[in-house]
């Protein structure tokens, strides 16, 4: 049963790392938001939250970003029961997603080092 379990929460974690970014694009005003990107979900085992990995350009604080999403959450969330059909949806909670802001640091440096050479 446990891996049934963990079968079931990476396929609402895909579900709504789909659906977030619909809303997201389509539903969001705030200009702080565009340009956001939802790169991975994780559900909780009992599916009553989820942790939302987002990432920005650098000229998006991303701590105004969060900020702004974690504010947005039960709206999201609202958004989501109208889109997703599960009898309870998961607990919001954004945060930033350290790899792939660490890897467009380290593809940043790598082009600055490649045009130094030539």
């Amino acid at each position: 049963m446990g891996e049934r379990e963990f079968g079931r929460a990476a396929r609402v974690a895909l579900q709504l790392r789909r659906e977030l970014a619909w809303v997201l694009e389509r539903e969001m005003q705030d200009p702080r938001t565009h340009l956001v990107t939802i790169s991975r979900v994780e559900v909780s085992r009992d599916l009553s939250h989820a942790r939302v990995f987002v990432s920005a350009p650098e000229d998006h604080p991303m701590k105004e970003v969060l900020s702004v999403l974690n504010h947005a959450a039960g709206y999201l969330q609202l958004r989501l029961g109208e889109r997703v059909r599960m009898r309870y949806l998961p607990r919001l909670r954004f945060q930033e997603d350290k790899a792939v802001s660490s890897s467009s640091r380290i593809d940043a440096l790598l082009a600055d080092a490649k045009s130094r050479q030539r």
